[in-house]
């Protein structure tokens, strides 16, 4: 049966304006047609009364990190088996989806997790959203996911350490092997890792350049944790597809990422929890957290100005920065500069195509996947509607209502 949903509002994507009394046509897991409420005969439908919500596509969360919950620091996750970590990644995925995140791009797991479980999520076997991951996150010896412990203690990173172009060749093939979308690499340090800093370049350009071949050769894109200025731009020089952070970047860099077409993804709300749970922390994390938000508004503004493609991504998981909480992430775009409806669709149309899905999903269309997500009130007038979901739709099915 098809289904008919009426909207008080549509904000399709397509563009930036919402429309008013609108309904969406729904055939299995497809979106036949929209227009205005009566333009389709609705007899043999089923009929869904969203006449009082702000209605737009499923949401896309584009930095995400399932197998992470929040914690105080990394150590707990040295300790998790592989069992365990799966049990928190599907639990974790769980809450996104019901604060209409119906597509999250993961970058960057332990144990392969990521992977299982977006086979599994494709198999129907677990509930969750649509996943687009990368594996094991690349990164280079006391570099952003290596470990500070005791020298005979091996083989503890959370990732792959590389510190060569041929190390890192071998290491992104490894990802692709097992399944990965995606290539995730550590350009600098950052802000939960001890003992580097956020501004220090750890890969070189000759080994992401090495390692975003291997990604190019496979047909799939790369994303760069970075903060520091070096490093962002050697990570632009050697072709990567995203910037994850960048809140170190000086001019140079931002002209570039406009000049190159790359996608800079801010992740503000991270730095923010970080800052905003200072008593409970460490003050070494809480510094670096205040060093990287400290001109990251201001030059947010600089990007937009310059045309830069951003996207939405909230690094949810770290420190104090729970699942299904990342909706703060928009207000903050908003207190940076951009307009709400600049947000959504940094969360819609701009994310789908820096997944390379924008056939399918990031906007509400004839032919494209009905993935569909409703709020009480309006975030166009008020942002902080954005962290109140209360109707789910992904792939044609309902999630919550």
């Amino acid at each position: 049966m098809k289904k008919c949903i009426q909207c008080g509002w549509l904000f399709t994507s397509e563009s930036d304006q919402a429309q008013k009394d609108m309904e969406i046509i729904i055939e299995d897991n497809r979106i036949v047609s929209v227009g205005k409420i009566g333009h389709c005969d609705e007899k043999d439908m089923e009929v869904i009364d969203l006449r009082d919500k702000f209605v737009m596509p499923g949401l896309i969360d584009a930095h995400t990190h399932i197998v992470l919950s929040g914690p105080m620091d990394t150590t707990a996750v040295y300790q998790m088996l592989p069992g365990d970590a799966m049990l928190c990644a599907m639990e974790n995925a769980k809450k996104d989806m019901q604060a209409g995140f119906t597509t999250l791009r993961d970058v960057s797991s332990i144990y392969f997790v990521d992977i299982s479980l977006r086979n599994a999520i494709r198999q129907k076997r677990v509930v969750g959203p649509r996943l687009v991951v990368s594996g094991m996150m690349l990164s280079s010896t006391g570099g952003h996911i290596d470990s500070h412990f005791a020298p005979h203690v091996k083989d503890a990173a959370l990732g792959m350490v590389v510190d060569t172009p041929d190390e890192a060749r071998k290491a992104a093939r490894l990802n692709f092997k097992y399944g990965a979308d995606v290539l995730k690499l550590a350009a600098t340090g950052g802000v939960m890792s001890m003992g580097d800093a956020p501004g220090s370049t750890d890969l070189t350009y000759e080994e992401m350049k090495a390692a975003i071949e291997i990604a190019k050769a496979h047909g799939h894109t790369s994303s760069a944790h970075a903060h520091g200025a070096e490093g962002i731009k050697n990570a632009i020089r050697a072709g990567i597809t995203s910037i994850e952070h960048g809140m170190l970047i000086d001019e140079e860099g931002m002209q570039m990422l406009a000049e190159h077409g790359t996608y800079l993804i801010p992740t503000i709300v991270a730095a923010y929890r970080i800052v905003e749970g200072a008593k409970n922390l460490a003050p070494w994390m809480v510094q670096k957290a205040e060093e990287c938000l400290k001109n990251h508004m201001k030059n947010l503004a600089k990007m937009r100005e310059l045309g830069v493609k951003i996207g939405f991504g909230s690094d949810v998981g770290t420190t104090f920065n729970y699942h299904g909480e990342q909706g703060l992430e928009f207000a903050l775009m908003v207190e940076a500069g951009f307009r709400p409806e600049e947000t959504l669709l940094a969360a819609t149309r701009v994310n789908a195509q820096l997944l390379q899905m924008e056939d399918q999903i990031g906007t509400i269309a004839a032919g494209k996947l009905a993935d569909i997500v409703a709020f009480d009130k309006n975030p166009l007038e008020d942002i902080t509607a954005m962290q109140a979901c209360s109707f789910v739709m992904q792939d044609g099915e309902i999630y919550k209502s």
